[in-house]
């Protein structure tokens, strides 16, 4: 399987704003900015090179959840479908699709789906999940999150690949069954794991093309990086490539007139593009950036400046 991201240098993605709306990641503005202000941010994303955009996937939150993470969770894959039709060139992303919630073969229908209406821009992100009252809600058991998602990728990198599936696992049975729309992209579209945990490592190092990190700060990331590339040996998998990718601080491109908090890094394109590089220098492929604004013209200016003043400084041809 081919990364997709072989064109050398840093490339860039975004969590899209609006879909998801958790109260530690959303600015205030995007709760009044409806489909309008999301499909502004992702077209802006389109023009400017972005390798892709991601959405989120929750399904419901508990009441006890609501206030960390608010309750504003839209449907992953009828997002994702809905931004196909207005984009041409970037990708499009699940980060992270929770695949316990779906049949892996429903899994499959909906990402082969995706990749014909978008011409091949398909990328699924999966993860195991984390809101214990939401696997109970959907009768699910959340201790068994983990094993059911490695037997998930399986099913689902087989269906992707191959038009009629037998499967017999544990907890997936499936006897001759087709599927069609077939994917665009040959063999499949790619699969990409999040995760930071060791045992996320060795499900991204056994199944995955790529990697979505969580909770990599840069004191932890170059040390996972080199127990991700270890493990691929593990698996035999050391020659195969992985799109590696990391989750840097918020951004500010110039001088912000307003506190964008202490952790954001602000400052000109060289400022910006060498704390960028640095992940790059640790081996990532990509990173996936996020923009502190205080409106969705703020937003989009942004979007604009990083991509024409800091993306050329990253490498990427």
């Amino acid at each position: 399987m081919a990364a997709i991201l072989s064109s050398g240098g840093l490339h860039y993605g975004m969590q899209l704003p609006v879909q998801a709306q958790s109260r530690l990641f959303a600015e205030e503005w995007e709760g009044t900015a409806g489909a309008e202000g999301l499909a502004a941010v992702a077209k802006a994303c389109d023009r400017g090179g972005f390798a892709y955009v991601a959405v989120c996937d929750h399904t419901a939150i508990p009441r006890g959840h609501a206030a960390m993470m608010g309750t504003e969770w839209w449907d992953t894959m009828t997002t994702l479908g809905w931004l196909a039709g207005m984009t041409s060139e970037v990708r499009l992303l699940s980060h992270v699709a929770i695949l316990a919630y779906r049949h892996p073969m429903m899994a499959a229908k909906a990402f082969a789906t995706l990749d014909v209406i978008s011409r091949g821009r398909a990328v699924v992100g999966a993860g195991a999940g984390h809101v214990e009252a939401e696997f109970a809600m959907l009768g699910l058991d959340f201790a068994e999150r983990g094993a059911v998602l490695d037997e998930s990728l399986e099913l689902l990198d087989l269906a992707l690949r191959e038009e009629f599936v037998t499967f017999e696992g544990e907890r997936f049975r499936v006897g001759d069954m087709g599927q069609r729309p077939r994917p665009v992209q040959v063999p499949r579209p790619p699969i990409w794991v999040g995760g930071s945990a060791r045992p996320a490592l060795r499900r991204v190092a056994r199944y995955a093309d790529g990697w979505l990190p969580q909770g990599s700060p840069r004191e932890t990331f170059p040390a996972q990086v080199k127990e991700l590339r270890r493990l691929r040996e593990e698996f035999c998998r050391g020659d195969e490539p992985l799109d590696i990718g990391a989750i840097p601080e918020p951004l500010y491109v110039g001088t912000p007139g307003w506190d964008v908090g202490e952790r954001t890094v602000t400052g000109g394109p060289e400022r910006i593009a060498e704390s960028l590089r640095w992940y790059g220098e640790q081996g990532a492929d990509q990173v996936q950036v996020r923009f502190r604004s205080r409106e969705l013209n703020e937003l989009l200016d942004q979007i604009e400046s990083f991509a024409t003043q800091v993306a050329p400084l990253l490498g990427k041809d």
